[in-house]
């Protein structure tokens, strides 16, 4: 029998693992969104509604009747995150709703460089060259994809665009300071923070069938299982590359319009996708390497 331990994953490949797989559940919320024809006070409502439920759900299922003192554990940065997480669900959907989506995704996609900024001015948490590269050149490539889709401006859409890009930057920078704290139980109260102000600026409304399905769809099953994932990547990585990882949704989510709507995207869009999952795939071989170099690296005689 042999006696080699099976390899285990490092911090930071759990990290990435965990917020890839987050990308990927979250990446139908842009076609699911696009197909209703819901006002985005009513969509607020019931998206801050379902996801408190599922996310007590998904806490309560972890943790059982320890969870009281998973809370307690959270102290202040817990409700900042979970706040923080409130204003970039309002900013995102507000931001949808009155300009064009092209607008809000250009800004957006400055979360990393926001989230990055934020960590080496009040953290003093420094990212490698290549890490500031990397985010660099995926920025660029998001940005190229949002390019064909932009459209006049409206100063309101693209205020609520830059508070959900600076609100998510926030909060994963928060839940970072804190890595022993798992952030993602209160998400709970961040999306009914978030219905409650959808409530009382009139967004408690029934929407048509089959808009409710879908939002059922997106709120019990697909968000609930992709921000918990996200909000748990800090703990383990960086918020600057926790943030780098959600811009795989541009492509992906990109892919799910033109297979579902067939919208085709432009060739800037196929230059950008390129770019991303260009610079995405050699900074994993390189952390691969990495992970090797420090695995088999001989320690020294004592």
């Amino acid at each position: 029998m042999s006696n080699t331990a099976t390899p285990k994953l490092s911090r930071r490949a759990q990290g990435f693992l965990l917020t890839a797989l987050g990308v990927l559940f979250i990446s139908p919320d842009g076609l699911l969104v696009k197909i209703t024809e819901v006002d985005g006070l009513v969509v607020l409502f019931w998206r801050g509604l379902l996801l408190a439920i599922a996310f007590f759900v998904i806490s309560l299922a972890r943790y059982g009747r320890k969870l009281p003192a998973v809370y307690r554990r959270c102290g202040w940065q817990g409700w900042f995150c979970a706040t923080a997480f409130a204003f970039s669900t309002l900013g995102f959907v507000l931001g949808m709703k009155h300009t064009a989506a092209g607008n809000v995704l250009v800004i957006l996609n400055t979360a990393p460089v926001i989230a990055a900024i934020i960590a080496r001015v009040v953290w003093h948490e420094r990212l490698p060259a290549r890490t500031w590269a990397v985010i660099l050149v995926c920025v660029g490539g998001a940005t190229l994809m949002a390019w064909s889709e932009m459209g006049q401006s409206n100063p309101f859409g693209l205020v609520m665009a830059l508070v959900a890009a600076t609100a998510f930057a926030a909060n994963l920078n928060v839940a970072r300071s804190r890595p022993s704290a798992d952030m993602s139980v209160m998400l709970t109260f961040g999306a009914a923070m978030l219905a409650v102000a959808a409530a009382i600026m009139g967004g408690a409304q029934w929407p048509a069938w089959p808009d409710f399905g879908y939002l059922l769809l997106l709120c019990l099953f697909f968000l609930p299982i992709a921000c918990t994932l996200i909000q748990v990547g800090p703990q383990y990585l960086p918020a600057a590359e926790v943030s780098l990882m959600l811009l795989l949704e541009t492509i992906i989510g990109s892919f799910l319009v033109w297979l579902f709507l067939n919208e085709i995207p432009s060739s800037l869009s196929f230059v950008g996708g390129g770019l991303i999952l260009g610079a995405l795939a050699l900074n994993g071989v390189y952390e691969m390497h990495l992970g090797r170099r420090r695995r088999f690296r001989v320690p020294p005689p004592v």
